[in-house]
């Protein structure tokens, strides 16, 4: 193996053994008010080191299922290469689909069962709507590093097993801009209080997959 062949494949394991974690609160305000610490079980937590690591697709798919005309999970974070299966769970048609040209991807009308599987191969946020409903929309958070996590129904997270080198710690929230904070995790890391406050609308502006505005429902409709 020659020098160089060695260097890059040092460059892509992680440097030093994961030793390290970080654990804290998250708090999320709207108005300057803080919200109920269920609101921050919407969010991504993730540690980004500056060094190259390997963050391998999962074994099997994610599930981004549709239920009373909703997107669940909202937001799912998955590892580049990634699937995500789209099962509907409702009994009316619905119509999984991404414009954004990197993980573009359109599932089609399709009814209750188990619904079609996207394998998304480019690391950014990925917005996706239903072409029937206006008012559904997800986030699948395709991610270069392995380390990540959601906090709990009391607002808790936990990264376990990080590299001690620096790198940014990441709080994503589909209604905020991103929270970006440079450390070095390390043994002894304390217990981080983080703020995010919530300043967008909570149905983002979109046209439906044709590049056009959504009919109008009658009012009631399913």
């Amino acid at each position: 193996m020659t020098l160089g062949r060695w260097l890059a494949l040092l460059a892509l394991a992680p440097a030093a053994a994961g030793a390290a974690d970080l654990r804290g609160m998250l708090t999320l305000y709207a108005g300057g008010q803080p919200l109920r610490a269920a609101e921050s079980a919407d969010a991504v937590i993730y540690f980004r080191p500056r060094v190259a690591v390997e963050a391998p697709p999962a074994a099997e798919p994610a599930i981004m299922s549709t239920q009373r005309k909703q997107f669940v999970p909202r937001v799912l974070p998955i590892t580049v290469g990634s699937s995500v299966r789209f099962p509907n769970e409702d009994p009316i048609l619905h119509n999984a689909f991404s414009t954004q040209p990197e993980n573009r991807f359109d599932t089609g009308q399709y009814g209750t069962g188990p619904g079609s599987t996207h394998t998304f191969q480019k690391p950014g946020l990925v917005k996706i709507y239903c072409n029937v409903h206006h008012s559904m929309f997800g986030f699948v958070l395709v991610l270069d590093t392995p380390y990540f996590a959601r906090p709990g129904l009391d607002g808790r997270f936990e990264l376990a097993g990080l590299p001690e080198v620096e790198g940014d710690l990441v709080v994503f929230h589909d209604r905020a801009t991103p929270l970006r904070e440079r450390l070095v995790p390390t043994p002894t890391s304390p217990e981080l209080a983080l703020r995010l406050d919530l300043n967008k609308r909570k149905v983002p502006q979109h046209m439906n997959k044709f590049g056009k505005p959504y009919r109008r429902n009658p009012a009631g409709a399913y």
